[in-house]
């Protein structure tokens, strides 16, 4: 039932077939249209059950069932059309209903199309540089969190969204069968609910007495830290008037009521809201002083976004302020939370995850958040998992999900106990000039994974300092590099540390070069292949800095393998090699006319060996770099 809140914060995939002529069609279409998507999704499987099925309605099918999260039936159409569509989009649900469904590596190859098609797109950049990390995910909460379903309080319809104040607990319900239904999903339209909340039992459930309830959608909410003041989320419904936009849709805007007499009254509808995009899911800052939210307005990274702005008072904001790609994606941020220390907690379809919502988590360092974390299993699922709420001095929490869901839009609310802290690293990194001690300023510092792919990079500050926030117990690398300087890189162990000091130091790049001779190590390649491994790139980066610097230097390159393989075979691979060699080279900038390369096949070993080992095996199979004077005459590199 919260899809109604990631909307209508949500768009379907564009479509540009002709729309088919059949009354049934037309029907299913309309049904659509207007958001009906249980309708909609019965009706269009008529017209598939009568073999007049074409690319338009299946794909409106399968986003019928998306949005209803169906994910066996979305699954299904959305692999139909994946088969025979081009659109990134496509793959990227596909990928997505797959995980929903338990079946992650068939999610991968789509995965990875979709992140060939949107090189630019940031879930594809996410996936790029972590395409293993579902196994991360699947063990990464194991034994920080227990995940039980909250007793006494959840219906055969949608119940989310419970925060605790005093000794109340508010939530969000469908439960009122006299209400109305909702076509998405076939559901009455919600209300928020207050129940006694003492000792963890649930009692004396009631709707919230005041104004805030109407006979459409009211909810989700917020408190303000005194308690006095309540932000919530209601269709565009005010002073007995629903509006809606120029498609007819209503979309959701954010309200504020004050409590008088055990009574939520004095509603009014924020000044920033507009009737042409919605406005939701409220959260405050532990000061009072912030509102963060989420939207569709325009300008935004996705399908919506979240927002901060300023409370001034007197139902006075500031400007609104996108909070950001470190944060948002092209996909669906929704249900901010924010922790009394300042942490934001979140849910997205957009960063890497199972395939629904899942639940990220940014620390607060010194008021800017860090790099959104999947809180993995069991705080999240294959489902959609949202609406988190967790107290800071307890650990203890509440979450919602469709995990066992047996209906259409059937959430339910789950209490978290946080046995085992999230546990977080600073990473301290100082870079400064090997030869002098002194902190080097505008460094480029790059934090690697063990397997060497970036996880974020940096500048130093004018003291030489960068800072990183990870995850306790990882293996990282720090990578730092400067003009004129020679690239360096700490290995930084797993630890659980509050903070680890690293210290990177530089040497200047005139320790590497001379006139006559550039002391760059040999880059080696594996048996048979001719690709660029990564620790050939950092000494071929070597090169690149050098040749930055001296504009007159040209560089012969010399490729050779080792001594298996037939001669005119070998000859071939070294000549592939120093070609890989040259091209990685100008690939960074430098103009081709001051490279030259050759390839010696086997004819002079770094090695000779009659049973050569596996060492010697790779010593051989090598690139060497000899310089060029003026004259065209090579100097070894010796």
């Amino acid at each position: 039932m919260k899809k109604i809140y990631i909307l209508i914060i949500t768009l379907s995939l564009g479509i540009n077939a002709a729309f088919a002529q059949s009354s049934l069609v037309k029907k299913a279409d309309k049904y659509y249209h207007r958001l009906q998507y249980v309708k909609a999704a019965q009706t269009y499987e008529k017209v598939v059950a009568n073999g007049n099925a074409d690319d338009h309605v299946y794909q409106n099918l399968a986003d019928a069932y998306y949005q209803i999260f169906d994910t066996k039936n979305a699954e299904k159409y959305y692999g139909i059309l994946a088969a025979q569509s081009d659109d990134p989009e496509v793959y990227y649900r596909y990928a997505q209903m797959l995980k929903a469904n338990g079946k992650y590596k068939e999610s991968v190859p789509w995965m990875t199309k979709f992140a060939q098609m949107r090189p630019a797109d940031h879930r594809a950049i996410k996936f790029r540089e972590n395409p293993d990390y579902l196994p991360k995910i699947l063990e990464r909460g194991k034994d920080k969190f227990v995940v039980n379903e909250l007793p006494n309080i959840n219906t055969e319809y949608a119940d989310f969204d419970a925060k605790p104040l005093g000794q109340k607990l508010y939530f969000v319900s469908a439960r009122d069968t006299k209400n109305k239904e909702y076509g998405w999903d076939e559901q009455p339209y919600l209300d928020i609910y207050q129940a006694d909340y003492v000792d963890g039992v649930v009692s004396n459930i009631e709707k919230l007495p005041g104004d805030v309830n109407t006979k459409y959608h009211d909810g989700t909410f917020c408190f303000s830290p005194d308690g006095k003041t309540m932000y919530f989320t209601r269709d565009n419904y005010h002073d007995d008037k629903y509006k809606t936009d120029s498609t007819g849709i209503s979309r959701l805007k954010l309200f504020s009521a004050t409590k008088v007499n055990d009574e939520w009254v004095n509603v009014k509808e924020l000044p920033f809201n507009n009737d042409n995009y919605s406005v939701g899911h409220p959260a405050v800052s532990p000061d009072g002083k912030k509102l963060y939210f989420s939207s569709d307005m325009p300008g935004g990274m996705g399908q919506s976004d979240l927002y901060v702005v300023d409370i001034k008072g007197d139902n006075q904001f500031g400007e609104p302020v996108n909070l950001g790609p470190n944060i948002n994606s092209e996909g669906r941020e929704n249900f901010p939370f924010i922790s009394k220390k300042g942490d934001l907690y979140f849910s997205s379809d957009g960063h890497l995850g199972l395939g629904g919502l899942d639940v990220y988590a940014c620390k607060n360092v010194d008021g800017k958040f860090s790099r959104p974390r999947n809180l993995g299993v069991p705080l999240n699922s294959g489902k959609d998992d949202f609406a988190i709420y967790i107290d800071d001095d307890t650990k203890d929490g509440f979450i919602s999900s469709n995990r066992t869901a047996v209906r259409v839009g059937d959430d339910n609310i789950y209490t978290i106990k946080n046995i085992k802290p999230v546990c977080d690293v600073l990473i301290s990194t100082t870079v400064v000039d090997a030869k002098t001690g002194k902190a080097l300023a505008q460094a480029s510092v790059t934090l690697t994974d063990k397997e060497g792919n970036p996880i974020k990079t940096k500048l130093t500050d004018d003291e030489g300092h960068a800072d990183f926030l990870i995850e306790c117990n990882q293996d990282v690398m720090v990578e730092a590099r400067a003009e004129e300087y020679e690239n360096n890189k700490e290995k930084v162990a797993a630890t659980d540390d509050e903070e680890v000091q690293v210290k990177v130091a530089l040497s200047p790049i005139e320790k590497i070069i001379t006139v006559k001779e550039l002391d760059i190590n040999p880059i080696y390649f594996d048996f048979d292949k001719w690709n660029i491994r990564r620790d050939a790139a950092f000494e071929l980066d070597k090169v690149v800095e050098a040749m930055n610097k001296y504009p007159e230097l040209k560089i012969h390159i010399v490729s050779h393998t080792d001594s298996r393989g037939p001669a005119d075979y070998n000859q071939k691979l070294s000549e592939k090699r120093a070609k890989a060699t040259m091209e990685y080279i100008v690939s960074k900038g430098i103009d081709a006319s001051r490279l030259s390369a050759e390839g010696k096949g086997e004819s002079e070993p770094a090695v000779k060996c009659t049973r050569c080992t596996k060492e010697q095996h790779q010593l051989n199979r090598r690139s060497e770099f000899l310089i060029v004077k003026e004259t065209e005459e090579v100097i070894e590199n010796k």
